[in-house]
């Protein structure tokens, strides 16, 4: 978001007025102490530093989840909005981000820091199955030539894991580390089909928000598609997320046939015959499925 630039005063003489040099575009005021701060002194030390943490983990959080794919860089102000902070208290926290590199400091406020991708490469259950993954993910898009998805169930929405795509499917309505809801997409459809009745219910209980106006909102309409998935061992989803694309999904389970993610072509519903590609996705689940269920994965 672009802050208001100050304004600056220009020097009046008697005889002439100097013309006032434009603030820059991205200018905010500089955030110093302030009495509005939120420090605490207390008189017992370790209770002291026990609450700063308690206090501080929380808000650290919540700006580092202000950032999204489409709003990639905030300014000061913006993000002490967001997060419900004095300005000063952001500017300080934001700041100690950036020495930690989860931060950057840009021209017109601060962007997620490349630490943040490091560390993201660690998480050792992502990355196991991403790894398990891409073979199969490559020779499905050698199949279909259509974008393909890996998705797992995050926070009751649909976390995109990995993509692979060509010149064709650079639209496709969904990121590598971007977030859609569950009942909207083929990828949550599979997903809630074999989940257990408390989890689809915690979904509906939740809101089945209209993305498109042919988003399934009714949640006994929902029902009977995860009940068809259920049977078929794909899920279909027809411009339900964006409109002009069609998704086929195959869940992936784990040890224990616990379901641990979705595989899923996504192509313009012009040229997708889902029942033409529904093979090729279920085969490559099923065969993905096996070996993590023989490598102990789990969710």
């Amino acid at each position: 978001m672009t802050v208001p630039p100050l304004a600056s005063a220009g020097a009046v003489t008697t005889r002439t007025k100097r013309r006032e040099r434009p603030a820059e575009p991205c200018a905010e005021p500089a955030a110093g102490a302030s009495a509005d701060d939120d420090a605490e002194v207390l008189a017992d030390p370790a209770a002291a530093g026990e609450r700063a943490v308690d206090s501080v983990i929380p808000r650290i959080g919540l700006i580092l989840d202000t950032f999204t794919l489409e709003e990639t860089e905030l300014g000061l102000s913006e993000l002490a909005r967001r997060v419900g902070l004095p300005k000063t208290s952001a500017h300080r926290l934001a700041e100690q981000l950036v020495g930690v590199g989860m931060l950057e400091r840009t021209r017109c406020g601060y962007r997620l820091g490349p630490r943040l991708f490091e560390l993201g490469q660690r998480v050792p259950h992502h990355r196991v199955l991403r790894d398990a993954a891409l073979p199969f993910m490559e020779d499905l898009f050698v199949a279909t030539h259509e974008a393909i998805h890996l998705a797992v169930p995050q926070r009751g929405r649909v976390f995109y894991l990995e993509r692979i795509a060509g010149h064709r499917s650079t639209t496709t309505p969904s990121r590598v580390g971007g977030e859609n809801p569950m009942h909207s997409t083929a990828t949550g459809k599979i997903m809630l089909a074999f989940s257990d009745d408390r989890f689809v219910q915690q979904v509906v209980d939740h809101g089945l928000a209209r993305i498109t106006r042919y988003t399934v909102v009714v949640p006994q309409l929902l029902r009977e598609q995860l009940e068809r998935a259920r049977v078929d061992g794909v899920s279909i989803e027809r411009e339900e997320t964006r409109l002009g694309y069609t998704s086929v999904a195959a869940p992936l389970f784990g040890l224990g046939r616990r379901v641990v993610g979705a595989l899923a072509v996504t192509g313009p519903t012009s040229r997708t015959e889902p029942d033409s590609i529904a093979s090729s996705v279920r085969t490559a689940a099923l065969s993905l499925s096996r070996v993590l269920a023989s490598t102990g994965f789990t969710r």
